[in-house]
């Protein structure tokens, strides 16, 4: 009886400590399923209609580094309100960053495993559309989190193992390769920006140079006109004579 007792007494203490210890990872499917993860990072260019929205999901899990970037390429309309709207949600629907102009950006460390909410809105501009580019992701390297007395730890403990040794070290790699195209974006976002302006410049100077060679030729056109009325002289015959 005894016995009895002490097992369901740790039978209960188990399920209490496994039901507020564990973490917020989503639980895969039964079987061999596992839990969509989907790529870690995208950048890519949309087109916002006036007043318009739109809502991306990115998976994440937890002890990640979230990063989203945007800057505005061209504008469309009467106003070309250079300005938009971007907000970063958590799983649960809580506000986790939000940014208000023509280029911003939004970090945070992932607390929980899940999708990621991210809205971008043009309701700044009711009269005419925009294209912004986007690069988000999730970094799982920790740098600059709390778990880099931990890697260096487990390097001092693989320092003798080539095979591991050269494992971590392409891993790192990878991660620099990875920052390194991060930053390459952000670039060519920056690049892509000053394109369509110098673009959008372009097109005006031709069109207002147009319109001003127009209205020159017009204008002496007009004056030729009148100054030919000024000096304009009736043909005297003997049936059609100035009078006095």
């Amino acid at each position: 009886m005894v016995l009895m007792n002490i097992v369901l007494f740790c039978v209960v203490l188990h399920t209490y400590s496994t039901g507020w210890c564990q973490k917020s990872e989503p639980l895969a499917g039964t079987g061999d399923e596992t839990l969509f993860r989907g790529a870690d990072q995208y950048d890519f260019s949309i087109v916002l209609p006036a007043a318009g929205r739109e809502c991306f999901w990115h998976f994440a899990h937890q002890s990640g580094h979230f990063y989203f970037s945007y800057e505005i390429q061209w504008v469309t309309g009467i106003g070309k309100e250079r300005q938009v709207t971007t907000s970063v949600h958590s799983p649960n629907g809580f506000l986790l960053g939000t940014s208000q102009d023509y280029r911003g950006q939004i970090n945070f460390q992932t607390r929980q495993t899940g999708f990621y909410q991210i809205c971008i809105s043009n309701f700044h501009n009711h009269f005419g559309s925009m294209q912004i580019f986007l690069d988000f992701g999730v970094i799982y390297d920790g740098f600059g989190f709390e778990d880099v007395k931990q890697q260096q730890e487990q390097e001092k403990k693989i320092v003798n193992d080539t095979l591991d040794a050269i494992k971590e070290s392409t891993f790192k790699l990878h991660n620099y390769v990875f920052h390194m195209w991060r930053y390459y974006n952000f670039a060519r976002m920056r690049k892509g920006a000053d394109y369509y302006l110098v673009l959008s410049n372009y097109n005006y100077v031709n069109w207002w140079s147009l319109c001003q060679s127009l209205v020159i030729v017009l204008a002496g056109v007009l004056q030729l006109y009148f100054l030919k009325r000024l000096f304009h002289t009736k043909t005297v015959t003997d049936s059609n004579k100035p009078r006095c």
